[in-house]
C-alpha cells in the first residue's frame, strides 16, 4: 500500500510542506510532532538568528542599566 501524502495539518495557518513520501515515517522519528512544526519552528529560529545579527546582542551595552532594573516588584 503506497504511503499518502498529508492534505491537511490540522493547524490553523500552517500548510502541509511535506516532499518525503513516508510521513508516518518523519514523524514517527519526531516522536508526536509534525514536519511542518519543525518547519516552522527553524524559520522562527533564522529569524530570530537574523534580528540578532541586526540587534549585535554580543555586544556591550551602550549604556548601563539602572541599579533596580531587574528587581521585582518595582
Amino acid at each position: 500500500m503506497a504511503d499518502v501524502l498529508k492534505k491537511t495539518t490540522g493547524l490553523v495557518g500552517l500548510a502541509v510542506c511535506e516532499t518525503e513520501t513516508d510521513v508516518k515515517k518523519v514523524e514517527g522519528q519526531l516522536q508526536g510532532g509534525q514536519i511542518e512544526e519543525v518547519i516552522l519552528q527553524a524559520e522562527n529560529e533564522l529569524s530570530l538568528a537574523r534580528k540578532m545579527i541586526q540587534w549585535k546582542s554580543w555586544e556591550p551595552l551602550v549604556e548601563e542599566p539602572s541599579a533596580n532594573q531587574w528587581k521585582w516588584p518595582v
